[in-house]
């Protein structure tokens, strides 16, 4: 099938063809007829499938055929709600590249940046506004942006404005729209509380749902590598130097931490810089473009990047520590093996960490294959297969996989291990290592 045939105008079908796109994915294949219908949708898929096009071309034409019939006004008639500048920016420029022959302007707006050039480029009049809720709210609140006009509301990943928090500012934005408009709501996974937000806003929705809920990528290849937790800077260098990648992002659960490894990296003579939420926008702009361009070997991120991050053919992702929510986990290597290409994901996983490898293998209903590197299998990092030996009806109280050390000798390092350390027990069913990963 081609973009012709889903009902697309030649305008569009020549900006995607333009783009070196000839055949719609799975989700642009569903999800564009149905919009164009103008029906309500709640669409799912992994992330790097084509979401963003399959709302934003039939976006698009739905604006322009209208405008054609002389429906314009100079407020938002479309609003792409987005988690993350990012994504936001993503969006933005998506609709900016399909949308060049038609007569549609937009503009993004998100915190972080000054808020004057916003209100003066709203004044001017849009047609299509894409904005993260807090920044949008700061409009609203000053009576610099007028809704009511709005006929095309998106809710782009919206599991993600879940998690963030935002959930009171999206009721709050709900309430300044007309009540009749058509609504598209796109999430990467499914919870109790993405459906009840669905039911409250989405009317008679058509379901398109491309993948089983709640998967990785099939062409990423995943892979475990247990280590100690003061030997993972290590290990990482060690496997960018080894393996000779050229592009890594790797992921931080803090902004502090993201910092310290980008600084590490470089004293290891790989470059890196660090991109979280705390970098002014026109920082975390130029460490993504430097890491797209090459000149920035590794690109340290903490989730604010795991949406929104469009990166053409990422070959390799790396969990540096893994995600104290497992969903995040399907989503930060989702940042490779996008379209249909393939990509490797790799987690250093330390003991501490046992209860949050547990979570995200029952999400994935899999076990992700581990890979010992030589030289790296310390006594902190015993005790992974224990674990998942536990579930499995395994002994709960050795607390140390068959491989484990049972006395004293000679550590990695050379010196002296001393007497075997003293473990607690493991049970998967208690917790007590997902606290500790918390902590």
């Amino acid at each position: 099938m081609s973009f012709a045939q889903l009902g697309l105008r030649a305008e569009l079908v020549e900006a995607v063809t333009s783009k070196g796109y000839t055949e719609p994915t799975l989700i642009q294949s569903q999800a564009i007829p149905t919009i164009l219908e103008g029906r309500d949708l709640m669409g799912g898929s992994q992330t790097g499938t084509g979401k963003t096009a399959a709302f934003t071309l039939p976006m698009l034409q739905l604006l322009a055929s209208r405008s054609d019939q002389g429906r314009r006004t100079r407020n938002p008639r479309a609003l792409v709600l987005t988690p993350t500048r990012e994504l936001a920016a993503q969006v933005g420029d998506s609709v900016a590249t399909y949308g060049t022959g038609l007569n549609l302007s937009s503009t993004i707006i998100f915190g972080g940046v000054g808020i004057r050039p916003q209100i003066d480029r709203l004044r001017r009049g849009i047609d299509i506004l894409i904005a993260t809720p807090g920044r949008l709210l700061d409009h609203a609140s000053q009576g610099t942006v007028d809704l009511s006009q709005v006929e095309i509301l998106v809710l782009d990943e919206a599991d993600r404005m879940l998690d963030m928090g935002f959930i009171h500012d999206i009721r709050k934005v709900l309430k300044l729209l007309p009540a009749r408009r058509q609504n598209l709501l796109f999430s990467a996974t499914y919870s109790n509380e993405i459906k009840k937000l669905s039911d409250g806003i989405l009317h008679e929705p058509v379901l398109v749902e491309v993948a089983r809920r709640n998967t990785a990528a099939e062409k990423v290849t995943q892979v475990m590598h247990p280590v100690a937790k003061s030997a993972k800077r290590t290990l990482l260098s060690q496997l960018i130097r080894d393996g000779e990648w050229t592009q890594v992002l790797v992921f931080n659960r803090t902004k502090h931490g993201a910092n310290r490894l980008a600084k590490q990296l470089e004293d290891d003579g790989i470059t890196a810089c660090a991109i979280h939420g705390n970098k002014s926008q026109s920082a975390r702009t130029k460490a993504l473009s430097d890491f797209k361009s090459g000149k920035v070997r590794v690109l340290v991120a903490t989730d604010v990047a795991s949406r929104g991050l469009d990166i053409s053919r990422l070959p390799h992702v790396v969990n540096f520590e893994l995600p104290n929510v497992p969903e995040d986990y399907v989503h930060r290597i989702g940042r490779t093996g996008r379209a249909g290409e393939e990509g490797s994901a790799h987690s250093l996983v330390s003991a501490d960490e046992r209860g949050l490898l547990r979570d995200i293998e029952k999400l994935l209903k899999r076990e992700i294959p581990v890979k010992e590197i030589e030289g790296f299998r310390m006594h902190e990092a015993d005790g992974l297969e224990d674990a998942r030996n536990t579930s499995r009806g395994g002994n709960r109280n050795s607390g140390r996989s068959s491989g484990g050390r049972s006395g004293g000798g000679q550590s990695n390092n050379g010196r002296p291990s001393g007497p075997p350390r003293r473990r607690k027990p493991f049970n998967r069913r208690s917790g007590d290592s997902r606290s500790a990963a918390h902590s």
